[in-house]
């Protein structure tokens, strides 16, 4: 699934973010953690040094074997079992108060008093207040974990969003930038130098395939006139030398197809000069179309036509087909789908053209075989061995169609009837 640039950062910095700010989160809770537990046994240190110092200065505190208010008890032990080493390690005490066992932190000291005998000094402190102190802290740094990530992203957004107008103007630019169409050159000053570079190379593109597409639609249109006043004067005088007399049958015949052959020249040369303006989206001019009225129209310019491949039309009216199209296209596209139609069909053959909302259907007889779908709209098929054809009728309508998002054109063939099915879609028009 794609997604804009925009997101995509974020995205990848909120991962990076969580992780980074996560690692960062849990060697500072260890080095606090650290701190609070050195604080407390540098606390059991020195209250070891004043208890051992107040044994010497009072020996009844030698008799103090329990812990009692003073968190502390003497115990005389074994001259083997002396230590020199103090240690200190984590311990569970029942607590009355409480009524459940709380934790400690223990140290334990072996001394030997003044009367030469081997002591060992516990000396105990709740740590209840550092615990409570390190959930506190835990709390608040999830809290400033979250709120982190929160803030970063959002003023990332923010920045990215802000940063980010230019090169989103300069996407809509080329969004509506059509050839042909002449598009706003006012200066922008962009505070950021790519954006502003970036800006200044799409303006000199546009520039340059503006005059490759005007040297182009020049060319084409000249070689189109060009071509075609030759080839109006060869069919003429074709058409004088077949009025003579002299003429025996077999040049008479000869004459005749290459007449037909110039004017199917004539045909392609139309056609392809037409798919050309097309594509070039020379037709921007729209307005709404009445599609039920044009085609009622078309039938009756073509009346000679059907009329010549005596085809029974029926132009059967289920809606409404309006739509936002050029008018000059639109008259190309029916034209082609009607003459298509008739042409291709049976002598005595049936067309119906079923106009609905958003969907006019061509159903016509014709070939009793299904056409190749995924050639039928290709440029030079033709269909059956019609060496008249210039085989760019249906290219025509599936380049009309590609101009319009939302529109469609399909073949589909069944119960003997060949349909070409136009659809619009509501959305965009």
């Amino acid at each position: 699934m794609k997604t804009s640039l925009k997101y995509y950062t974020i995205k990848y910095l909120i991962m990076i973010l969580l992780l980074i700010i996560a690692v960062w989160a849990g060697l500072f809770y260890a080095y606090i953690l650290d701190e609070v537990h050195d604080n407390v046994d540098d606390g059991l240190r020195d209250r070891k040094i004043q208890i051992i110092k107040a044994v010497y200065l009072n020996p009844q505190l030698l008799k103090n074997n329990e812990f009692g208010f003073n968190e502390f008890k003497i115990n005389p032990i074994k001259a083997a079992d002396y230590q020199n080493k103090s240690r200190l390690y984590n311990k569970m005490y029942y607590m009355e108060y409480d009524d459940k066992d709380q934790p400690y932190r223990v140290l334990e000291a072996d001394f030997i008093d003044q009367f030469k005998g081997h002591q060992r000094l516990v000396i105990r402190t709740s740590t209840v207040e550092e615990d409570e102190l390190i959930y506190d802290l835990t709390t608040a740094l999830i809290v400033l974990y979250i709120l982190l990530v929160i803030s970063i992203v959002a003023v990332n957004g923010y920045l990215l969003n802000k940063a980010m107008r230019p090169f989103y103007q300069i996407l809509d630019k080329l969004k509506k930038y059509q050839f042909g169409i002449p598009f706003s050159q006012e200066k922008q000053n962009y505070k950021i130098t790519e954006f502003e570079e970036l800006n200044v190379e799409i303006n000199e593109m546009i520039e340059r395939n503006e005059l490759v597409f005007y040297q182009q639609k020049q060319f084409i249109e000249n070689a189109s006139h060009e071509l075609q006043t030759p080839l109006a004067i060869v069919i003429n005088k074709i058409d004088l030398m077949i009025q003579n007399d002299n003429l025996d049958k077999k040049n008479l015949t000869f004459l005749t197809e290459v007449k037909n052959d110039l004017r199917r020249m004539v045909g392609l040369n139309k056609s392809l000069l037409m798919l050309s303006k097309i594509e070039n989206s020379q037709f921007n001019k729209t307005s709404d179309v009445d599609f039920n009225g044009m085609i009622t129209q078309l039938v009756q310019n073509y009346e000679d036509f059907i009329a010549f491949k005596k085809v029974e039309v029926s132009i059967i009216e289920k809606g409404k087909f309006v739509a936002d199209f050029n008018q000059d296209l639109a008259d190309i596209l029916l034209s082609n789908l009607l003459k298509n139609a008739v042409k291709y069909n049976n002598e005595e053959g049936t067309l119906n053209i079923i106009i609905e909302n958003n969907r006019i259907a061509f159903q016509n007889s014709g070939n009793p075989a299904s056409l190749d779908q995924s050639r039928i709209f290709k440029r030079f098929y033709k269909q059956g061995s019609d060496h008249t054809s210039t085989g760019l009728g249906l290219s025509i309508i599936k380049t009309i169609i590609k101009q319009h998002p939302g529109w469609d054109i399909n073949y589909e063939y069944g119960d003997q009837m060949h349909y070409f099915i136009l659809t619009k879609n509501n959305t965009h028009y």
